[in-house]
């Protein structure tokens, strides 16, 4: 197996220990889950930090739901292909912030100014760059409807992607919406047809 692969592997294999205990995972229980032994995992990554950053890298890397979204049939209704990618894209937040709450809960907090955090969602792979890879995906799911739409698929896109992510945090208080009552929502507005 060559080093990236190995690295990979642990990657994976860490990924659900660090939402389940956070930083205070032990290097035995990583061994455990990856399958090999204490030894390989500092051949693989220099510490434990260099570990978690991995891992959290990870995380937030768009591939799972891109793949998701790009395989969601667009010759199902409109309101389906929103309803499947909302789930996913919703499954990939939780995992994030499953994440970034564990590893914060047990300790494990890094604080960075704000133009090294400018320059992070800047960079390539950067947080900038995965919310274009995903507002991409998701035009591919508007295209096939756009004679029909009020606007082009690229601020559907991006309207659809803003009710999604900015309604979880404002919703604390109340039951929130489903994901169908969500795209209802957004395709067919608040007030009732007369």
């Amino acid at each position: 197996m060559s080093a990236e692969d190995r690295r990979a592997m642990i990657v994976h294999a860490v990924l659900p220990l660090l939402i389940e205990h956070g930083a205070n995972v032990t290097s035995s229980q990583i061994a455990r889950a990856a399958g090999i032994g204490e030894g390989t995992i500092f051949r693989a990554f220099k510490d434990k930090d260099e570990l978690f950053d991995a891992c959290t890298a990870e995380a937030l890397r768009p591939d799972h739901v891109l793949d998701a979204i790009t395989e969601i049939p667009v010759d199902q209704p409109l309101e389906d292909r929103l309803v499947e990618a909302a789930e996913a894209l919703g499954a990939h937040l939780e995992r994030m912030g499953a994440l970034m709450g564990a590893l914060h809960a047990s300790g494990r907090v890094k604080h960075r100014d704000p133009e090294q955090r400018h320059k992070d969602g800047a960079r390539k792979g950067g947080r900038r760059e995965s919310m274009a890879a995903i507002r991409g995906a998701m035009v591919e799911l508007f295209t096939p409807e756009k004679d029909r739409l009020r606007l082009p698929p690229e601020q559907l896109a991006a309207l659809f992607m803003t009710l999604l992510f900015g309604g979880r945090r404002l919703t604390a208080d109340v039951d929130p919406p489903t994901t169908r009552q969500v795209v209802d929502f957004f395709l067919r507005g608040a007030v009732e047809a007369e």
